[in-house]
């Protein structure tokens, strides 16, 4: 399966350039792969390029969870990210994806400085 990169996702989400829209979409057609770091990097452009509000950006993943051409890394991980954004906006996304990574992999609690995310289930702040 092909993989895509983060333009090609805030492309397919922003839909801000038609003909670079029509080339990703033509491009994922018959399946794409999105890795974690193109995602959280995803996320980071449409809040800090875009302006997105934390809502419309946990909207976006969502829309690329179910998109019916893509298949994310760890979706069920990425889901779960999403719900712990919802909840708590100023932790940050990939934050988030962080926390549930490292879950599903058994790997927690996630040591992190940071007093936000430290406030989450499945961290530990030192």
């Amino acid at each position: 399966m092909r993989a895509v990169d983060t333009n090609v996702l805030v492309r397919l989400v922003t839909r801000d350039d038609a003909r670079q829209v029509a080339a990703a979409e033509a491009f994922v057609v018959s399946g794409a792969w999105v890795p974690h770091l193109a995602l959280a990097e995803a996320t980071w452009v449409l809040a800090s390029v875009y302006e997105r509000e934390p809502a419309a950006i946990a909207t976006a993943v969502d829309m690329l969870l179910h998109h019916e051409h893509l298949t994310l890394q760890d979706g069920d991980a990425v889901a779960a990210a999403v719900e712990q954004f919802r909840r708590r906006p100023a932790v940050g996304f990939s934050d988030c994806l962080m926390v549930e990574v490292a879950r599903k992999a058994g790997h927690g609690p996630l040591g992190t400085f940071d007093r936000d995310l430290g406030k989450l289930n499945g961290t530990h702040r030192l």
